[in-house]
């Protein structure tokens, strides 16, 4: 029993080791592609930053529209869903509880649908169908729905309501309770629910697809159309110009995370 007991952490970690080279295998292969001068002769051609240069040259516009959409998505839900997440936890009617699966129904369906509709309903708005609010609008039904869910388990606790109670009971308006207690209580949910929000905007492309104009073309958009009508090197150069991006961003909202989680967990 003993042996046993000492050999299983090893397996484990040869299973995590083979596990995590079939995932990064083909990022890796990508990135390399996107590295040197001729792919079907491989590491033989020589390395290159050419097609590095030639993907920021065709899309690198799409860099900004697609951090400052995501950053957008992220402060859109700050102000929609925390208020909606703790509405429709303190509420106990029918009406709410229904409201709280149609909000989660985007999820459910494919972006391709929600996109149609929303054509559907705002397509003849020619000024706003050709600008970047009209995506804003897709990732943000498409978003919402997951930061409701992250901060209105949060609310749910009892210490939650305690707290609230105690400070109506000081006179405490629904403000100063709602921003002065609650909101500081559940950070840590609030963030998470903004690191969510952030990497399913940058990397949301079916719904994006749909509703994207040849002016407001995001990242995922970019390399669907690098990895379609160019040469294998783009579009593998394009793949590591998105890691060169959205990584140092993720890494960062993570530590910020982690660091609120630290201090200001409950």
């Amino acid at each position: 029993m003993m042996r046993n007991a000492r050999q299983a952490p090893w397996s484990l970690v040869a299973l995590t080791a083979l596990v995590s080279l079939f995932m990064l295998a083909p990022i890796a292969l990508s990135v390399l592609a996107g590295l040197v001068n001729n792919y079907s002769t491989g590491l033989k051609s020589g390395l290159t930053l050419r097609w590095l240069g030639e993907v920021w040259e065709n899309y690198g516009g799409t860099v900004g529209a697609s951090l400052l959409l995501a950053l957008g998505c992220v402060l859109g839900n700050l102000l929609i869903g925390v208020p909606c997440a703790y509405a429709l936890v303190r509420s106990r009617s029918r009406l709410a509880r229904g409201f709280e699966e149609l909000l989660t129904l985007p999820v459910a369906v494919p972006g391709l649908a929600s996109a149609l509709a929303l054509i559907l309903a705002y397509g003849t708005l020619s000024g706003f169908r050709q600008s970047f609010a009209f995506i804003l609008v897709g990732h943000m039904v498409f978003t919402l729905p997951f930061m409701v869910r992250t901060v209105g388990a949060a609310f749910q606790k009892d210490e939650l309501r305690a707290l609230e109670e105690a400070a109506r009971s000081l006179g405490a308006s629904f403000a100063q309770r709602f921003l002065g207690v609650l909101v500081p209580a559940v950070l840590p949910a609030i963030v998470a629910g903004c690191l969510m929000v952030f990497t399913l905007s940058v990397g949301e492309f079916n719904l994006t697809w749909m509703l994207h104009t040849p002016l407001t073309r995001t990242l995922p958009v970019g390399l669907a159309d690098s990895y379609a009508s160019m040469r294998i090197e783009i579009g593998s150069a394009y793949t590591l110009v998105f890691l060169i991006v959205i990584l140092p961003v993720l890494w960062g909202l993570q530590a910020i995370g982690s660091f609120i989680e630290k201090h200001h967990g409950t």
